[in-house]
């Protein structure tokens, strides 16, 4: 199976959108290589503007340029877009409703060895809780792709969250993302997996392995956190009676919070939740650090046999 960091996709999809598009323009706070801007800026070096170790300053000149009609995507480290930079996001793009993508990579505990200072596991819900702030999550690279020509045909704030350790392809070139909308990877009647980012995947084995052990699991990749897909998550609730949530970032604010604010308004049912569990990240590689906090396909399993007994109960 083919693989490819998010991030990856985003530098490859950021050059294409440029070729067809002239008022795209790209800012950088001097990290180009590591988030893939640098491919743009090879390809349109009169479009694309390094603010250097600045992250209030890029989101702020981003704003200007939008307020002057051009399509700003501005990149650098998910914990320096939503952390350092929180205020001039808030105050000088999503108040006013400015035309700024912010693309922000090395999202979660895949940053690996750069350990907890840079691992963002709070960001969804930091960016999620601002008001016309749109918030997606892609899967893969095609989803990313997808995710990329939307935010740029949309007219206000949007959050992209990117990783940097390259997973799996989840669709395919045929795939189509549609913002507000979830993608039923597989049906189901026992249970609800929703997942997004690089825990899609491993939910979509988890289905498979639960096969075995005779329980049908609805699989969703809920790219789209803000505005989240409240008709898929109310049809699962009704229709298999119990959810389990995937997500690399704190059960806190992000996925699992949406999802549960769904539910518990519409068709409460059992909700269990998967993902980092308010603490922070360490240094070690993706894969050991996934495995720690337990965001793998057996931690998904025992979660979704969790929620069935608790239907059944």
């Amino acid at each position: 199976m083919a693989t490819l960091a998010t991030r990856e996709a985003y530098g490859l999809a950021l050059k294409d959108l440029g070729d067809r598009n002239k008022n795209v323009v790209v800012l950088d706070a001097d990290l180009s290589k590591s988030t893939k801007t640098n491919v743009f800026a090879k390809a349109h070096p009169d479009r694309f503007f390094n603010v250097g170790i600045a992250e209030q300053n890029l989101m702020g000149v981003a704003a200007g340029l939008a307020a002057a009609g051009k399509i700003p995507f501005v990149s650098t480290f998910a914990m320096f877009a939503t952390g350092r930079a929180f205020e001039q996001v808030r105050n000088s793009i999503c108040y006013p409703q400015l035309n700024v993508k912010i693309a922000a990579t090395h999202a979660g505990l895949t940053v690996g060895e750069d350990g907890a200072s840079h691992q963002s596991v709070e960001d969804v819900a930091v960016m999620r809780a601002l008001p016309n702030m749109t918030v997606i999550v892609p899967a893969d690279a095609a989803e990313t792709r997808q995710a990329i020509d939307f935010a740029a045909s949309y007219q206000g704030p949007v959050y992209i969250r990117l990783g940097r350790a390259a997973v799996p392809d989840v669709f395919g070139d045929a795939y189509e993302f549609h913002i507000g909308k979830a993608a039923l990877l597989a049906d189901g009647t026992d249970a609800t997996i929703i997942a997004c980012g690089v825990m899609v995947a491993p939910a979509r084995h988890a289905a498979e392995q639960l096969i075995s052990q005779g329980i049908s699991a609805r699989v969703l990749d809920m790219a789209s956190i803000k505005p989240i897909d409240k008709e898929a998550i109310t049809a699962a609730a009704r229709d298999t009676g119990a959810i389990v949530t995937c997500e690399e970032h704190s059960i806190i604010g992000g996925l699992g919070s949406a999802v549960a604010e769904v539910v518990v308004e519409n068709v409460p049912v059992p909700l269990e939740r998967v993902g980092i569990m308010d603490t922070f990240g360490e240094s070690g590689t993706p894969n050991d650090l996934l495995k720690k906090y337990n965001l793998t396909e057996e931690a998904i399993v025992a979660a979704v046999k969790k929620a069935v007994a608790r239907k059944n109960s």
